[in-house]
């Protein structure tokens, strides 16, 4: 079964070359065959979670090279957990290109869309930190294809934002990298971790700085305070499916803070234990008060769900800062919620944009949409959830965090920032909705769009998502329960990896 962990990585990247021919096929034939892959990843990564279960790190040597000297991939609760949750959005996300033909507007979307999820997939299940830099430019290059996908004036001026800030980012990757090599002389991230445990002391002055230019990096990628600036324009510009799977993008970051800052600075890291997490604790806190102002000032539906992303990615960061299981476990919570949540609402931004004509999702009025009543409902459902309102999945995420938060002596600053930062986004919301589907003018003919069911289809089920966190929040807690004990248990992680032996050829 430990071929299951590399293929998740392999399928996307076959799959991208194969839909490269496929273009002499046809749109039809590329459309039918990434369809035909993406549900193959979620099937595959469900598999990927009931294996994890088990409670066993899957390690692959690739080339049958052992660790630290090989390329490794690992498979835990958390990885397989991030590429089920990757899979699910890419589905819904594809769908509605598909859906609205954005895929016409372009050369190579299918292509770009399977590399997208190669680097994706790639940074969930690597072992060492280059190969996670190197699924990171990966992953950067496809995004930067489909960012600017369909082209136009501002979409290639966010683009041209983006590019230029993953690039500093990427930059600064490896100067760290580099600091962290020179440290410790490896790169495995349990190698690593062995190695900073029994690290002399004049090193660790170097260790901790190269740990923090490595935050600094995970930060510009979860658009973290004061690296947030690039996020709001690139996500609110780019075509609707295209930002629905980015609502992933952001949680790269996250995960990569948790797996490799937690990891090698965990408990046996004695002086350096965790030294990072009041860091990401407090610029969460900050990240969050502005994201709620940015909610608030937004010009339009899709800039403001922007910033909603960031609200949520700041929420995260809050939960990893407390550095506990419980909190760890509330987290993965709240991530699932808030990534599929942030894709479906980025996909009904599109759908009232075009019901509205020339009005597009900017806050004024306009003539009313079409099918106003049902497009209505699903955004007031969209915006409770988006915004942590009881009694839908968002709430209970807060609510968890919160209660995780009790015994830290910051507790009272996080109350005051969540409390103070929702109010905020609930304010910003009811009046999106009033100016959206209430101050609407009478006219006799409808400007914009009917309504396209098969694309509504794909943010239903997206926003489907809350209530059956809800629903089911007994057995999807117990299980965010058992990634947290997994993820902290980094002598488990180490031994798996250091001592998986290559396989034996026979004769």
């Amino acid at each position: 079964m430990m071929q299951l962990t590399a293929w998740a990585v392999l399928l996307p990247l076959i799959a991208g070359f194969v839909l490269l021919f496929a273009r002499m096929g046809g749109l039809r034939l590329q459309r039918s065959l990434n369809l035909l892959v993406v549900l193959g990843l979620v099937f595959m990564s469900i598999e990927m979670v009931k294996l994890s279960l088990t409670g066993v790190h899957q390690v692959y040597l690739a080339g049958n090279w052992i660790a630290p000297f090989g390329i490794v991939f690992v498979l835990d609760q958390l990885s397989a957990l991030m590429v089920l949750i990757t899979s699910l959005l890419a589905l819904g996300a594809l769908w509605y290109a598909i859906a609205t033909k954005y895929d016409k507007q372009g050369s190579h979307f299918h292509v770009l869309f399977q590399l997208q999820l190669f680097g994706l997939n790639g940074a969930f299940l690597t072992g060492d930190v280059f190969n996670l830099f190197v699924f990171f430019e990966v992953l950067l290059l496809a995004s930067y294809g489909l960012l600017l996908h369909g082209g136009g004036r501002l979409r290639t001026k966010a683009g041209l934002h983006y590019v230029v800030i993953n690039l500093i980012g990427s930059t600064l990757f490896l100067f760290a990298v580099g600091a962290l090599y020179g440290a410790v002389g490896t790169l495995n991230i349990a190698d690593m971790a062995a190695k900073i445990s029994v690290a002399p002391a004049e090193d660790l002055g170097l260790i901790a700085a190269a740990g923090l230019l490595l935050l600094v990096v995970f930060g510009v990628k979860a658009a973290m305070f004061p690296l947030y600036l690039w996020l709001p324009n690139a996500y609110a510009q780019t075509s609707a499916p295209v930002a629905a799977l980015f609502a992933i993008m952001t949680k790269v970051g996250i995960y990569s803070i948790i797996r490799v800052h937690g990891t090698i600075f965990g408990e046996q890291a004695g002086d350096l234990a965790s030294f990072y997490t009041p860091w990401v604790l407090g610029l969460g806190l900050i990240t969050l008060l502005l994201a709620a102002f940015g909610v608030m000032a937004a010009r339009g539906l899709r800039e403001q769900v922007a910033y909603l992303v960031l609200a949520s990615v700041a929420t995260l960061l809050i939960g990893v800062g407390l550095n506990s299981p419980q909190a760890l476990a509330a987290t993965l919570y709240y991530l699932i919620h808030s990534t599929l949540i942030a894709g479906g609402m980025f996909l009904l931004a599109d759908i009232i944009s075009r019901g509205r004509g020339v009005h597009e999702d900017r806050f004024e009025p306009a003539p009313i949409i079409p099918n106003a009543i049902l497009i209505g409902s699903v955004f007031m459902f969209g915006a409770v959830a988006m915004t942590g309102m009881p009694p839908l999945s968002g709430f209970f995420g807060k609510v968890l965090i919160l209660a995780a938060a009790l015994e830290n002596s910051w507790f009272f600053a996080i109350l005051a920032v969540v409390l103070v930062a929702s109010l905020l986004m609930i304010i910003a919301m009811a009046r999106a909705g009033s100016l959206l589907f209430y101050r609407t003018q009478p006219v006799d003919v409808l400007p914009g769009e009917p309504l396209n069911v098969a694309a509504l289809g794909a943010v239903i089920g997206l926003l489907a998502i809350s209530p059956i966190l809800v629903i089911f929040a007994n057995p999807v807690t117990a299980y965010t329960e058992l990634v947290s004990i997994q993820v902290f248990d980094n002598a488990t992680y180490i031994e798996a990896v250091l001592s998986t032996p290559a396989t034996q050829r026979v004769e």
